[in-house]
């Protein structure tokens, strides 16, 4: 049923980037990281980080170094 919907939701490229939206809130959920908070963090760093940089931004590493630090 939501696949048929997803089909027509005006852009054609809208249901890819809802699908990527969703991808990484349910790998957030998967590492048991707040949905809301992972996607807030990573927003605001990522104007200041280099491309070498931006691994650390996933989630599993993400939560490493938040780990780490707290």
């Amino acid at each position: 049923m939501g696949k048929k919907r997803w089909l027509f939701i005006g852009h054609q490229d809208a249901g890819w980037r809802g699908a990527v939206i969703y991808s990484i809130i349910q790998s957030c959920r998967r590492r048991g990281i707040d949905p809301q908070e992972y996607p807030s963090d990573v927003l605001a760093r990522m104007p200041g980080m280099k491309n070498t940089q931006l691994d650390a931004l996933l989630p599993e590493n993400w939560k490493a170094a938040r780990t780490d630090t707290s």
